[in-house]
């Protein structure tokens, strides 16, 4: 069977992005079950949110990619929300909020220098 692979699977920002979101299914384990629809919803809706929109715009042009980006980017931050909001509920330790935020610090730094060559290619 051949392997068959989308360009934008190369992107090292598509791989940690997928990376995290496997970190947030392990965190929101965690989680009371009374946030299953809760918290624990938004933050896995949040941090799924980055790799599809930077797969999503990958491939599209130039000004397109840049736009699904900066959703890729906004959802970054909404994770940001969503990690201290359980940390402050005790659902998730402070070390976890922590590697959460250096995660997601690192994936905020590799989508920004990407808007910018994007905005240098032009």
């Amino acid at each position: 069977m051949e392997n068959v692979k989308f360009k934008f699977e190369d992107l090292t920002v598509y791989q940690r992005s997928l990376d995290f979101v496997d970190d947030v299914y392990g965190v929101t384990r965690k989680f009371p079950k009374e946030e299953i629809y809760g918290l624990a919803s938004q933050y896995k809706r949040a941090a799924i949110s980055i790799p599809l929109n930077i797969a999503e715009g990958a491939g599209d042009t130039d000004a397109q990619f840049n736009r699904y980006l900066q959703l890729a980017w906004d959802s970054t931050k909404e994770c940001v929300v969503c990690s201290t909001i359980a940390r402050r509920q005790g659902f998730i330790s402070m070390d976890d909020d922590i590697d959460a935020r250096i995660k997601l610090s690192e994936l905020a730094k590799m989508t920004v220098s990407l808007q910018k060559y994007l905005k240098k290619s032009r």
